[in-house]
């Protein structure tokens, strides 16, 4: 993953009506998407154009999804897609009431997490492990998007973490020769800043997933995931403590980031694009945002951009990283064979011949063993990341936070990562709150 609240968008492209029906594919089973992109159509049995439904994140990328759909209809006349954004916080509140009353589109925006893998389990999301992109897939993320039962239920955009994008320049006008590497250094980088006349940080306060992207994410990955060897288990069957130093810390960090003055002023109201905006537009000295941003963030207007890992951690401690996917594309179970294959036919057309049309924007990490020759993208960055997943493999590290936590504990969280930020709730009772929530969700599992 990987977003921010857009209102809805729809968009149908036309296409030439005519008949449409996928050629023979051979044995397969019947869960399975169907094979790649290069499958032929049969124009025999259709009586009409196909109309895939699709519902997308595309925080920063809409105009491209647009211009991937049309070119795909240009290659396959007889299809039609009926393309509509999704709104809101997250991904999940965007498929749970479509997966309550089973009318999941034919394409859908989804994370990889326990919730969607539950999904896949349920039968609602089709294999996909027959497409072009699925075979092409780095081996660790094919894991992470294998459901328990085994189904292959998506494809990520790309590999995914969250960094401090910080401006070289500023931080030379304030004296600091190098990133923080800890906390407490973290901190003096913005007491620095500050008194240089600048503001040392922007934080999408106003949008929650980025909250539970950034500091939650890496504030759980140093406190918790680094000291509690079982947090996976745990987190299952609903016996992960928080309430206890470690937990209250997470919450704690991001409270000082407002008490310290760590922030931009408007940092409760500021919503993903105004956070963008303030650091590509030299307003702010650093943000924490995702790779999926390197697009906008590496280049701003002139400046000298770097990156470093969020130092979250204590003094003397070792940095966490978090690595995991960003939110990918599932296809439907239950639509027709014919709407499975042809969706299908789409993802392979996303991650081939369409994905330099968006990928060149985003500037992110493929998900991929073999890249294009056109992947855009800050070398650099490109190392950090590559380095930083060598050492999550080597830890365990966990994921970004979407990924490891049950589909409504989300929701509490991001309420409390809000209050704890406004300062309406303290610490200790959002950390009680979010324990309580993983202990109220695994009891429910269980029954």
């Amino acid at each position: 993953m990987t977003g921010q609240t857009l209102a809805g968008l729809k968009l149908v492209i036309a296409g030439v009506a005519a008949a449409l029906l996928l050629a023979a594919c051979g044995g397969g089973d019947d869960g399975a998407a169907g094979p790649a992109a290069s499958q032929t159509v049969d124009r025999a049995e259709s009586s009409g154009p196909l109309v895939l439904t699709a519902l997308v994140w595309a925080p920063d990328w809409s105009e491209e999804m647009h211009r991937v759909a049309d070119a795909f209809v240009r290659d396959h006349p007889d299809v039609r897609i009926d393309l509509q954004f999704m709104i809101g916080n997250s991904v999940e509140e965007n498929l749970k009431p479509r997966a309550a009353t089973d009318s999941l589109p034919d394409i859908i925006s989804v994370n990889a997490s326990p919730y969607t893998a539950e999904l896949a389990d349920q039968g609602m999301l089709a294999d996909l492990g027959q497409t072009r992109a699925w075979n092409n897939l780095l081996d660790i993320l094919q894991r992470e998007w294998t459901a328990p039962g085994g189904r292959r239920y998506g494809i990520p955009s790309g590999i995914a973490t969250t960094l401090i994008y910080y401006n070289r320049d500023m931080f030379e006008r304030a004296g600091i020769t190098a990133p923080p590497t800890d906390f407490e250094a973290f901190l003096a980088t913005g007491a620095a800043l500050r008194k240089a006349g600048l503001t040392p940080l922007a934080l999408s306060g106003a949008f929650p997933n980025m909250l539970g992207n950034g500091p939650f994410s890496y504030g759980f990955a140093n406190a918790i995931a680094a000291n509690v060897p079982d947090w996976r288990a745990r987190i299952a069957d609903g016996s992960l403590q928080l309430d206890n130093p470690q937990g209250i810390s997470i919450f704690s960090r991001l409270r000082t980031l407002v008490e310290q003055k760590m922030v931009q002023a408007d940092c409760l109201r500021a919503g993903y694009d105004a956070t963008l905006n303030q650091f590509a537009e030299g307003r702010v000295a650093m943000t924490f945002q995702g790779t999926w941003a390197a697009g906008m963030l590496m280049h701003g207007r002139g400046m000298r951009v770097g990156v470093f890992v969020p130092p979250w951690n204590d003094k003397g401690q070792p940095i966490r990283p978090v690595i995991g996917s960003e939110t990918g594309f599932a296809v439907a179970q239950g639509s027709s064979a014919r709407h499975r294959e042809v969706a299908a036919q789409f993802l392979d057309f996303l991650y081939g011949p369409g994905m330099s049309i968006w990928q060149g924007k985003r500037q992110n990490i493929p998900p991929f063993r073999v890249i294009a020759s056109d992947i855009k993208g800050d070398r650099t960055l490109f190392a950090l990341v590559d380095e930083m997943t060598r050492d999550a493999t080597r830890t365990n590290a966990p994921g970004l936070y979407y990924s490891l936590l049950p589909v409504n504990t989300i929701e509490v969280l991001h309420a409390q990562l809000q209050a704890v930020l406004a300062g309406s709730t303290t610490p200790p009772r959002a950390a009680r709150a979010l324990q309580d929530s993983i202990a109220e969700q695994a009891g429910l599992a269980g029954k």
